[in-house]
């Protein structure tokens, strides 16, 4: 079994110039971020819990949520495993031993942020995705700016 390592979710950032946005998750006992490009609707459902927003009608991960907990189920962590041919993968794991559902990392991360559960990354992930910023300064922060402002998603493709 791989080593996973407990992360926080950053936030939400827009690359520029193609407007695509990035969760950025960070290592919580560690210096390395991982950037997960998702989609707009996605983006915006992460972004929502993690501002304790409440839609006036529940969105999609809301839904989940009440379906989850009518029926007790209960989702005791998301772990984000790996990254393939440019695509990232989450499995969804329950308590009880029900067995991993594979699911998008968006996905994964919206409801865990909804949940309130673990979230934890693959060693694996961190070595093809990862990006270290030793020190949090002021400087540091502007210089992961700046590459993100230089990437795209194709330069995490195989």
């Amino acid at each position: 079994m791989t080593q996973l390592h407990p992360v926080e979710v950053v936030g939400v950032r827009v690359e520029m110039p193609s407007n695509q946005p990035i969760v950025l998750i960070k290592e919580i006992d560690g210096v390395r971020y991982i950037p997960i490009w998702v989609g707009a609707a996605e983006a915006a459902a992460i972004a929502f819990a993690q501002q304790d927003v409440k839609p006036p009608r529940p969105l999609t991960h809301d839904l989940m949520v009440s379906v989850l907990q009518s029926f007790d189920i209960n989702l005791s962590s998301v772990h984000l495993t790996e990254l393939k041919d440019g695509v990232f993968y989450s499995e969804l794991l329950f308590r009880g031993g029900a067995a991993a559902l594979s699911a998008r990392p968006s996905d994964s991360i919206a409801l865990a942020l909804r949940l309130g559960v673990p979230i934890l990354a693959s060693e694996e992930l961190f070595r093809e995705a990862g990006i270290e910023i030793p020190d949090q300064s002021d400087d540091e922060v502007e210089k992961f700016r700046e590459f993100l402002d230089q990437i795209n998603p194709d330069d995490f493709s195989a």
